[in-house]
């Protein structure tokens, strides 16, 4: 029996309602205090020192630069002609239809604008990370993240230039929270039309497969589908995205932005691995990842953790792998797995899982590793050691059976089954 207003807790932390949502939030005291209110000037300070980085990356010089190819792009298409002209714009074509309200802007407009647009759909996505698990947005858990995001070079780099990753940023935790109160078909809509934006939420589609939410995988892959067919049927030449674009960026793009490409393929041959090895060692660290991050799923365990994990791992994967990995690629996971410590067996409960993160600490020299172009060496270290950790998270916390002691010629489980098992182990 159990006492009034109680029940049992599930392992790992919690079980699913009818609802999708926990019945348990997994918290224990750490969990409880982070959830806890910030007192108001601790809310201030955090968003003084957010606001702080943006406005110092908003002084630097070439302003929301990649952005500005998209809204080239858009101008071209309004002028007649076709966006894939251009090399740079490497985006879906429903992405050349969203970036026209940008049109009606000057070009300094649209470097102010965009930033600070981005500065703010960050903030938005760190609050959805928080709603995952529960988490108010003047907890605070909240105000370490905002604090901390404003000395996080990825945070930095997606702002100075504009990417249009914030919008998988923000789609990223939002797809989670809408799959954790079970709405898997919004969840499956959110993510699509992220995708018709900018194609990197495409390793999240597994995550619909590992739940066998078929419908939600049909939105997710019907709706870029259809935005992109129909953007492409009201332009010019859109046969040169398959032409022109889409080999650019299997090559991984160009001289230009390889050295700051910090997937495998790209950094081992810098280390002195021939390209084919690094080549097939990133596909075997991707495919083991993938393998983790099915082990993940089929533990179980808190819904909202659960959820978070995979995901991070299934992105991280493609991240391992795929050409290019941008440092600015770290926003899309790194906000919902910093708001999953709040739940007990979070794997960031682990220093391990931090660690990799340090090198990403604005103001701190290292030897070597300042320039540009060695930057992605960090990155290497961070989408690598954050992977690592999460897997061997997902390993330590693998169900392990019962231990089995005999006792005058019957076995016994150490577990729940009070039935004594013959030597055959049937009853």
């Amino acid at each position: 029996m159990t006492a009034p207003g109680t029940g049992p807790v599930a392992p790992y932390g919690g079980s699913d309602g009818p609802d999708g949502s926990d019945g348990f939030d997994g918290s224990d005291a750490t969990g409880r205090w982070l959830r806890g209110g910030a007192p108001w000037p601790v809310l201030a300070a955090a968003s003084l020192v957010y606001a702080l980085s943006v406005w110092q990356e908003a002084s630097a010089g070439r302003l929301g630069v990649d952005n500005a190819v998209v809204v080239r792009a858009a101008r071209t298409l309004l002028a007649g002609g076709s966006p894939y002209a251009d090399k740079r714009f490497l985006y879906p074509p429903g992405a050349v239809f969203a970036a026209v309200p940008e049109t009606l802007l000057t070009d300094r407009g649209v470097s102010y604008v965009a930033p600070a647009a981005t500065a703010l759909l960050v903030l938005v996505s760190v609050v959805t990370a928080l709603r995952i698990f529960g988490v108010r947005a003047d907890s605070r858990l909240a105000a370490l993240m905002v604090a901390g995001l404003g000395v996080f070079l990825p945070l930095r780099s997606v702002v100075h230039l504009a990417n249009w990753t914030v919008f998988s940023a923000l789609a990223f935790p939002a797809a989670l929270l809408l799959a954790r109160r079970g709405r898997w078909g919004a969840a499956g809509v959110v993510v699509g039309v992220a995708i018709a934006l900018k194609p990197i939420l495409l390793p999240l589609l597994l995550l619909f497969v590992l739940a066998r939410r078929w419908r939600a995988l049909a939105w997710a892959v019907g709706v870029p589908a259809v935005v992109s067919l129909a953007a492409a049927w009201a332009m010019p030449r859109p046969g040169l995205f398959f032409t022109r674009t889409l080999p650019f960026l299997l090559h991984g793009q160009d001289a230009y932005a390889r050295p700051y490409d910090a997937a495998w393929p790209s950094v081992l041959p810098r280390l002195g691995i021939p390209p084919s090895l690094a080549s097939l060692l990133a596909v075997g660290a991707a495919v083991t990842v993938l393998a983790f991050a099915r082990l993940r799923w089929r533990r179980g365990g808190e819904q909202g953790l659960r959820l978070v994990e995979c995901a991070a791992l299934l992105m991280l994967a493609a991240f391992l792998v795929s050409r290019p990995s941008f440092l600015h690629y770290a926003m899309v996971v790194v906000p919902a797995l910093v708001a999953s410590v709040v739940v007990r067996g979070a794997a960031m409960r682990s220093v391990w899982c931090w660690l990799p993160l340090v090198p990403q600490v604005t103001g701190v020299n290292w030897p070597e590793l300042q320039s540009a172009e060695r930057h992605a060496f960090k990155d290497f270290v961070m989408f690598t050691g954050v992977t690592a950790a999460l897997c061997a998270a997902v390993w330590r916390a693998r169900p392990r059976p019962a231990p089995e002691v005999t006792v005058s010629g019957g076995t016994y489980s150490l577990c729940s089954d009070p039935g004594p098992r013959d030597h055959l182990g049937t009853r």
